[in-house]
């Protein structure tokens, strides 16, 4: 059984087999499509800080966002941050979505500003329940850090049955 985040990752690493980014092959048009994907995120994101807001900074944060930008090494980058008063009071990151494309990378990727650990509270079979999509999302993002370590190669799904390999596949 898949789940929608591991399509995603399918999808993901089918580009890095076949060469592209969902068809395209220059580095423009993949910039294009870039800028098309933050603006689809935008909507998304902004609820999920709202959400955070909300529920853990009683709605006194400012959510900021910068769109579609060149970074200084050529890339794009598109952010989104939730800063609040405590926060920029300690002087620490605020909570952000980072959209990047890498000038030398071949696709984008996402990231957070501090994002690594997670906390593990579990005393109830409730609880471990509730964690279901982080720790899919944890296990998601560590097949998507192989994959970037080595290559496409290593995911079955990509090598057997109906996503066999072409011959010409590039690295």
């Amino acid at each position: 059984m898949t789940t929608s985040s591991t399509d995603a990752l399918v999808r993901h690493f089918t580009d890095l087999r076949d060469g592209n980014h969902f068809g395209h092959v220059t580095r423009g048009a993949k910039e294009e499509a870039f800028a098309h994907a933050v603006e689809l995120l935008d909507g998304p994101v902004r609820t999920i800080l709202v959400e955070l807001d909300a529920g853990l900074l009683r709605s006194t944060g400012e959510i900021d966002a910068v769109g579609t930008c060149r970074e200084e090494r050529g890339g794009l980058l598109a952010a989104w941050q939730l800063t609040w008063p405590e926060q920029r009071d300690a002087g620490i990151s605020p909570i952000s979505i980072i959209a990047t494309f890498g000038a030398g990378f071949h696709h984008p990727h996402l990231r957070g500003a501090t994002v690594g650990e997670w906390p593990l509270n579990v005393a109830t079979k409730e609880h471990a329940e509730e964690l279901a999509p982080t720790l899919r999302a944890i296990a998601e993002a560590d097949m998507h850090n192989l994959v970037f370590q080595r290559d496409w190669r290593i995911v079955p799904e990509l090598t057997t049955g109906g996503n066999d390999v072409p011959p010409s596949a590039p690295v």
